[in-house]
């Protein structure tokens, strides 16, 4: 009986010993992200993932954002690929968008895809935001979401300065126009403008609309002189000033013809959740407006205040 017990208790430890062996072995849980882990479901959580809000902005659009020539990335820089770190541009969009991601507590890389292609929405993640100058409008709204307004911009009429032709904005009916394909300024000459909170009056009527890629084109164009390719061009009135001071042969014509509100754009058709991630930039632009930040960088770039309007924008009016 006790040989027999001895027995029994070894198969029973070599049995236990073998099942020991056969049991699965539990892989220590993750304490970081890795290649093969899934992405955040929430756009905000993504961003802060990976230490870097990627925005798209115009190269080519002074004085809101333009590409700086011959200069080096930082060393540290998150930005890969087409991306491109903020030191590579200038401008008050450029900046405003730099200090939205500080608040968020990352990093700001640049992408610059064409202006149709950003307004249209549907950008499959290539970008997380779009600070570029961008005015609300119900037709935009249906792709876009929009964030508090940034900043407010008159649009106004520029002529060749030996132009006397012209002496008021209504006298352009008719006339060739150059402004930005898919811009406001296009929708305005073609009549079908809107803007939340805004009355607008089309003064001009039945233009021969030209389009452009960008705004200083046009300007470039219009600057040849004699009515060679165009007759006027319909652009932000910070944007025609500032071809003006950096020697452009132009005047402004008449009084602007309607206002806008800027605002951050996010895509409607995003896989990921953006709710949190638009409650956090337009609180980081509220808090801009709220301590001064974006009224000093409309000093700085425009040498007026073009924000406060924007911070009293109803968002209500965007129901989002």
């Amino acid at each position: 009986m006790k040989r027999h017990g001895i027995q029994v208790l070894l198969l029973l430890i070599v049995l236990l010993l073998a099942t020991a062996c056969a049991a699965p072995v539990t892989a220590p849980a993750s304490t970081g992200a890795t290649d093969s882990a899934p992405a955040p479901a929430d756009l905000l959580a993504q961003v802060q993932e990976r230490g870097k809000l990627i925005v798209s902005t115009d190269p080519a659009y002074p004085p809101q954002s333009e590409l700086v020539a011959n200069v080096d990335p930082p060393a540290d820089t998150k930005c890969t690929g087409d991306e491109r770190p903020a030191n590579q541009f200038t401008g008050f969009d450029i900046d405003t968008a730099a200090e939205i991601a500080k608040r968020l507590g990352v990093e700001v890389c640049f992408v610059t895809p064409d202006w149709t292609l950003i307004t249209a929405g549907s950008w499959a993640g290539r970008w997380d935001l779009s600070i570029g100058s961008m005015t609300i409008t119900p037709e935009r709204m249906q792709n876009l979401y929009f964030t508090q307004p940034y900043y407010t911009t008159p649009a106004a009429f520029f002529v060749h300065e030996t132009n006397t032709t012209f002496t008021q904005p209504a006298d352009l009916s008719g006339r060739r126009i150059g402004v930005c394909t898919g811009c406001t300024y296009e929708s305005f000459l073609d009549g079908t403008l809107s803007i939340p909170g805004e009355t607008i009056d089309f003064v001009v009527t039945d233009a021969e609309i030209v389009g452009y890629d960008t705004d200083v084109p046009a300007l470039e164009d219009l600057a040849l002189g004699d009515g060679v390719r165009l007759d006027a061009v319909l652009t932000a009135l910070p944007t025609g000033l500032g071809y003006i001071a950096n020697g452009g042969p132009l005047k402004q014509l008449g009084e602007p013809v309607y206002f806008e509100y800027l605002a951050g754009a996010i895509d409607k058709s995003a896989t990921t959740d953006t709710t949190a991630f638009r409650q956090a930039v337009t609180a980081a632009i509220q808090e801009m407006h709220a301590d001064g930040t974006l009224l000093a960088l409309s000093e700085q770039y425009y040498g007026a205040d073009l924000v406060s309007a924007a911070a009293e924008f109803d968002l209500t009016l965007l129901d989002q």
